[in-house]
Formats: C-alpha cells, sequence, structure tokens
C-alpha cells in the first residue's frame, strides 16, 4: 500500500485552513497531512494544530519554493511513496486527488500535474495571469518536448524518485515552472490530468498586473537559465 503525504503550504490561511484539512481528510483518510507554515502573522499554525495534523512552524516567510522543498525533504527522509501538492487557499480541491494520484499509481508518469484548461470545470484567469500562463505553457511544451498546458499549477503529485530528486533540487523563485525544467533534464515523465479548481477560499492574491508582467519575464529568464544547468541524478 501507498504511503501518501499531501503538503499544504500555508501563508496566512487562517480563514480557510481548517476547511482545506478536513476535505483532505475526508478524501485520504489513509494518508498524512503535513502544514508548511511559512511564518504565517495569523492562526494558521494553531488552526493546524488543534486539527491533529503535523506541522512545521518556518521562521519567517521563505517563500512556496523553501516551503515545498521543506515538506518534500520530509517526505524523502520518512519514506512516503507519493507526495501531493495541496495549497491552502482553497483552490485545489481535495476531492480530484484521485484523480493526480491515480496515474502515479499505476506508474504511468513519475509526476502529474492538475491542469484547469484540459477540459475541467470553469477557470478564468485574469488577463495578464492568462497571457503570462500561455507563455510559459509555449515555451516549456518546447522545451521538453511535451504539451503542457498548465505550468503554473501547484496541484501536482509526485513519487517517490521525484521525492528524493526535488528534496535537494527544488527551485525557491519559481518553483512550479522550473521544476518542470529540471524534471525533464533529469529523465522524469511529467504529465497533466484535468482538474476542477477553484477561487480562493479566503486571503488576497497579492499579483497585480505589473507584477504579473514582470513575473513573466523573471521566470522565462530563471528557466533559460535551468536549461544551462547541470544536472545530476
Amino acid at each position: 500500500m501507498n504511503r501518501i503525504l499531501v503538503i499544504t503550504p500555508a501563508y496566512n490561511e487562517a480563514e480557510s485552513i481548517e476547511d482545506v484539512i478536513s476535505a483532505v481528510k475526508k478524501e485520504l483518510p489513509g494518508a498524512d497531512i503535513l502544514v508548511i507554515n511559512d511564518g504565517s502573522a495569523d492562526a494558521t499554525s494553531q488552526i493546524a494544530k488543534g486539527l491533529g495534523v503535523m506541522v512545521a512552524d518556518l521562521p519567517y516567510n521563505m517563500g512556496i519554493g523553501a516551503a515545498m522543498q521543506a515538506g518534500y525533504r520530509y517526505a524523502a527522509m520518512h519514506g512516503y511513496d507519493i507526495a501531493v501538492q495541496v495549497d491552502a487557499d482553497g483552490q485545489h480541491p481535495p476531492d480530484q486527488i484521485n484523480n493526480l494520484i491515480a496515474p502515479v499509481m499505476e506508474q504511468k508518469a513519475d509526476m502529474v500535474i492538475g491542469s484547469r484548461f484540459l477540459g475541467e470545470g470553469e477557470y478564468y484567469p485574469s488577463f495578464a495571469r492568462h497571457l503570462g500562463i500561455k507563455v510559459f505553457a509555449f515555451v516549456l511544451s518546447f522545451m521538453t518536448g511535451r504539451r503542457l498546458t498548465d505550468t503554473t499549477s501547484g496541484f501536482r503529485a509526485a513519487n517517490k524518485d521525484v521525492i528524493r530528486f526535488v528534496a535537494d533540487n527544488y527551485p525557491e523563485d519559481y518553483p512550479e515552472v522550473e521544476a518542470i525544467v529540471l524534471l525533464r533534464k533529469a529523465g522524469f515523465n511529467i504529465i497533466e490530468t484535468p482538474v476542477r479548481m477553484e477561487a480562493r477560499a479566503g486571503g488576497v492574491s497579492s499579483i497585480t498586473p505589473l507584477r504579473s508582467l514582470y513575473y513573466m519575464v523573471k521566470v522565462l529568464l530563471s528557466v533559460f537559465v535551468d536549461m544551462l544547468k547541470k544536472v545530476e541524478w
């Protein structure tokens, strides 16, 4: 039987964390849940601990890359077979997790990315965000030789080999996009599967149109640098 760890990075998600954890427990009663509290200033950590799940409190806000790497390192150290990222803001419906882990359990893929653009549900990002998603998808599809539609999606499932790899090689700045490049260079099989995603259940996104443009340029530069890196595996 596969041991599954659900990694939930959280930064000031007190409004939504309880619903997310409760839903994950309902959908995957046999999985362990690890909340990475990324320096939250609200009651995120206390709420998660009160629900009886594991919580790792980072000393300050280190960003999604560092938070997820902490989760992957825990998964690698404790021998989990599958790790699933489920964000704490409610955008990743836990009832979709089985769509992600099924191809991993069937050994059809090393990592499965939940795509908002393959026919499930209705997701309408802002124009700036949608433009960035389209550009990243085009560039990474070309670089990896694999059709990708949602490279910024953090709703992902990874097998034991990927867990071990990203525990040591997870990007910090723009992890979702960069990780795809590094994993493909290391020879891992990455596929997408349709998932439904929701609007944020709480909190406020920090991404503005200007930040979206800045983000897009910075990510593309990072991706091109990643292509030049030597990846050992």
